[in-house]
């Protein structure tokens, strides 16, 4: 009976969550098939609009890894004049970004190939990883850079041990040829000696923060098959004074938790954020008596703390998310209170404090990552690198739906509709519909400006960005929704949110496109092979087969299919069961594939392979390289051309010519034949 009860309560809930959804998308005045008294009528997709493929990476820039140092605040820019390299800025007295290095090396980690926080600011001195070679370079004022460290190591989230004259680094080495090492280790900046290795013995370590009388660092270490969102542990290692390791303390916790974010406050207790209870909320633990006591919980409530900083004895700002949107907030260590700071924002993070203010960068439906400051409860954008600007007339502003999916179970997404000011579409017709699927897989989308998405939207397309079962920000039961079920939940939350809003009149379900890149580009790939929704597929370096890249992939991802999948070799039938590849005979769609030749973490055969089967079984396909890219495009003209073949591609399945004059994209449709 218990249970009885408890399925009508979740069915109850989500027609009332699947209601509210409706009612927010039908109470807008952004109707599929609305627009001004004074337009031209042409064919979805076909519309002129003044957000290109150009004017959106010409002008790309974005800024992330802020931090304060003595009152001063430093980002990383990542210019799109430079090729999408990574330049180290900081604000001055006027709040212009002042250049600190080199247009000619981007300052970017590849520790886990993703990397992590690239520079470290100490006093007068900036110490970051250049990307080329990944060894620690030193900038003083007046001096050239400096390399400080050797080849084939790398290194990232690196903290001033000012005590000892060194810098504490993760480092992760590839000087042998098995598995690179991950370990913490000791960076002399006073001589050429050998970093000494303070801790390994995990496989991987992440995040030091040193206590301030210098005397112990916290950190996360976690080991395979888990993944920093999945099982990880906090440890401390306490120095003796000539500062050698002395003790390692490793934080109590009962059963799996992920753990993130420790930073030690100015009285030496250690705040930190995880989800022992589902939600990731704020903790503190007691390091002068860490073997008698167990981490307190600072926040109390069903919310995602993304990030944080402390501002003082009495108070922390706080990064969260909740149903699909992020705030700011102050938090009263003491009570546990909190107070929101203003309106929502899309997202929020790299919170950083001065001594009388606050600096983080955010976004918002309107505006693309800025950094702002915040004083009091009041707060202002400061800096806006450079970015499209797109007018309102053809803004779509996206929308938050709850829809249901599985059994008795809900996903959540935006749905943008076509917005052009200039156009509307044939009477009797909807839109086609792009369904945009995120990477990670267990990563996020949200409703930050996306100019991408407005490029689809100005052009009559609907748009869907989809966060699917597994997806954060919506607890750990939900993201653990995924596990083992990758390749299947996510395809069909994807699959039932089209057939949602099909069933609401707002989509041509016979018109309806799937992308992603990575995690996503393997959804969208096994939605190609295993549903029979999608019309058009375009996968940026997806993933076709899961046995390949089980053996072929980077440490950091090399076990993460034991989670997503099941354990290789031992579950290697289910392995061939969700791989594209050995359906692809499933897919008769056309299918447009784009893939960097550099990519470490999903290798170009995972595009070729699926490219050469498509051909042999006559499919309409094309597969498009790029000599350079890794994982992810950075250089504008690359990204230009990707955007608009994917353009010229919907043209050719849907039957529409798009505008602009769009060079056509050259479609296989047998061996050795091409439209």
């Amino acid at each position: 009976m218990k249970g009885l009860r408890m399925n009508i309560k979740i069915i109850i809930i989500s027609i009332i969550l699947v209601a509210a959804a409706y009612m927010i998308v039908k109470s807008t005045n952004q109707s599929p098939v609305s627009g001004p008294t004074n337009h031209t009528t042409a064919a979805f997709g076909a519309w002129e609009s003044p957000v290109t493929a150009a004017s959106i990476f010409e002008a790309a820039d974005s800024v992330s890894y802020l931090t304060t140092e003595n009152d001063q605040v430093y980002f990383i820019e990542s210019k799109a004049a430079a090729d999408g390299k990574n330049i180290l800025f900081k604000l001055d007295s006027n709040n212009d970004g002042v250049q600190l290095s080199s247009d000619q090396s981007s300052v970017r980690s590849r520790v886990h190939e993703y990397g992590g926080r690239p520079y470290l600011v100490d006093g007068e001195d900036i110490y970051y990883s250049q990307f080329k070679d990944q060894k620690i370079y030193r900038i003083s004022e007046g001096v050239e850079p400096q390399a400080i460290t050797d080849d084939k190591l790398r290194y990232m989230d690196c903290i001033a041990d000012k005590k000892n004259n060194r810098l504490i680094c993760v480092r992760e080495d590839h000087r042998g040829i098995a598995e690179p090492e991950n370990t913490l280790v000791a960076v002399s900046i006073g001589d050429s000696s050998e970093d000494e290795i303070l801790f390994a013995g995990s496989d991987f370590v992440s995040s030091p923060s040193l206590s301030p009388d210098g005397n112990s660092v916290a950190f996360i270490t976690w080991s395979h098959p888990n993944m920093p969102w999945d099982d990880t542990q906090l440890r401390i290692l306490k120095f003796a004074s000539d500062g050698s390791v002395k003790t390692v303390i490793d934080v109590p916790q009962n059963g799996n938790v992920a753990i993130k974010n420790p930073e030690y406050a100015k009285d030496g207790l250690l705040y930190f954020v995880a989800d022992f209870d589902n939600w990731w909320t704020l903790y503190r633990f007691d390091v002068s008596v860490a073997q008698n006591k167990v981490p307190e919980k600072v926040l109390d409530k069903q919310i995602e703390v993304r990030s944080y900083a402390i501002e003082n004895d009495t108070s922390a700002i706080i990064a969260y998310s909740k149903e699909g949107e992020d705030h700011l907030a102050r938090v009263n260590l003491s009570t546990g209170e909190m107070e929101n700071i203003g309106h929502a924002f899309s997202s929020v993070g790299s919170i950083s404090v001065t001594s009388d203010a606050a600096y983080f960068i955010a976004s918002t439906p309107y505006s693309d990552n800025a950094i702002y400051h915040l004083k009091g409860n009041v707060y202002q954008k400061v800096y806006q690198p450079s970015s499209p600007e797109i007018d309102k007339d053809f803004l779509s502003v996206p929308q938050p739906i709850v829809f249901p999916t599985g059994v008795n179970e809900t996903a959540y997404g935006f749905y943008y509709p076509p917005k052009n000011h200039h156009f509307i579409g044939p009477k009797g017709t909807l839109p086609p519909l792009i369904v945009k699927v995120h990477g990670g897989p267990v990563g996020a989308t949200n409703s930050s400006l996306n100019p991408s998405i407005q490029f689809w939207t100005s052009r009559g397309f609907a748009v869907f960005d989809v966060n699917h079962r597994g997806s954060t920000g919506y607890g750990r039961m939900f993201r653990k929704k995924l596990y083992p079920n990758w390749g299947i939940v996510d395809v069909e939350d994807a699959s039932n949110g089209v057939k949602w809003l099909a069933s609401q009149d707002f989509i041509d379900a016979d018109k309806v496109a799937i992308r992603g890149g990575s995690a996503g580009g393997y959804t969208t790939l096994a939605a190609m092979a295993f549903q029979n929704v999608f019309k058009a597929g375009t996968s940026y370096f997806g993933i076709s087969d899961l046995e390949i890249l089980a053996r072929d992939t980077h440490k950091f991802e090399s076990r993460y299919l034991d989670q997503l999948i099941g354990p290789y070799p031992e579950m290697k039938s289910v392995y061939d069961q969700r791989s594209p590849i050995n359906s692809v005979e499933n897919i008769t769609a056309p299918l447009l594939l784009l893939q960097g030749l550099d990519d470490k973490v999903v290798p170009p055969n995972q595009s070729e392979m699926i490219f050469n089967a498509l051909k042999d079984n006559c499919v309409a396909t094309a597969y498009i390289s790029f000599e350079g890219e890794g994982h992810g495009f950075r250089k504008p003209a690359n990204n230009i051309k990707a955007l608009n073949s994917e353009l010229s591609f919907y043209g050719q399945v849907f039957g529409f010519v798009p505008a602009g004059g769009i060079e056509p994209v050259q479609l296989v449709t047998c061996n050795n034949e091409s439209d």
